[in-house]
């Protein structure tokens, strides 16, 4: 860790525990309250526009010479074919990927930029009327999954397992319906679903068996995008709640 994100971090946590007045707590909140308003309204404004989309989640850590790069970049490119719009978070690696393959092909890329301290950089070939900055990452979330009919995970970080869940949460507990999930590189996923199958699954019982069907892993561009055209094959697209 770089010297001034130790420095940010230590100011962050002092910060906590400074004291203030009830009066300040509540305008400190009031404000932080609008300015989340202001995120999703901005977010429902642009994106309930663009019409039928497809999230491509992962690590903004990826180079453009690794597989993956490459394989993002060929299912976007597929996916505007096909009439779908792109979105990704905006940022660098995979999330550029895919707004390339989007750009490149005349598809619609959108991207939901995140203000991080560090790796988060727009990315260049997000449409500029498509591109929304947020603060919060539970903003952001909702957008991602309001308007997406179909979710591509490549391999990533936190941020990217955080995405995953959150799509998986929401179906399980039919918050949302029951929208296609494809997760790409068989051997880089094959650990964490042996992992919940054995122990999340068969040892603990905290899910049922019937909820390791609402993932598909897939290795190929056309696989990624049969399931998604499958799917898609007997509905009409629309935002999802």
């Amino acid at each position: 860790m770089k010297e001034e994100e130790i420095i940010d971090e230590d100011r962050i946590i002092k910060e906590a525990f400074v004291e203030r007045n009830w009066n300040e707590i509540q305008s400190q909140d009031s404000w932080q309250i609008f300015k989340a308003i202001s995120e999703f309204v901005e977010g429902y404004d642009k994106l309930a526009k663009i019409g039928p989309c497809v999230s491509i989640f992962g690590s903004a850590r990826t180079k453009p010479d690794n597989k993956y790069y490459k394989l993002a970049d060929e299912i976007a490119a597929k996916l505007v074919t096909k009439g779908y719009g792109v979105i990704t978070g905006g940022g660098p690696g995979i999330m550029e990927a895919g707004n390339k393959g989007a750009r490149e092909k005349g598809g619609k890329s959108v991207g939901l930029n995140i203000k991080l301290p560090f790796e988060q950089v727009p990315n260049k070939y997000v449409d500029p009327d498509k591109s929304i900055n947020f603060d919060y990452f539970f903003a952001r979330k909702v957008c991602f999954m309001k308007y997406s009919q179909g979710y591509i995970v490549m391999p990533g970080g936190f941020g990217t397992l955080d995405e995953l869940f959150e799509a998986l949460t929401l179906i399980q507990t039919k918050k949302i319906g029951r929208f296609p999930i494809v997760m790409v590189g068989s051997s880089f996923w094959s650990g964490m679903l042996e992992w919940i199958r054995e122990t999340m699954l068969e040892q603990e019982h905290n899910v049922n068996p019937e909820d390791m069907n609402l993932i598909q892993v897939v290795d190929t561009a056309d696989e990624a995008i049969k399931v998604i055209d499958d799917f898609y094959g007997k509905y009409m697209l629309q935002p999802n709640f």
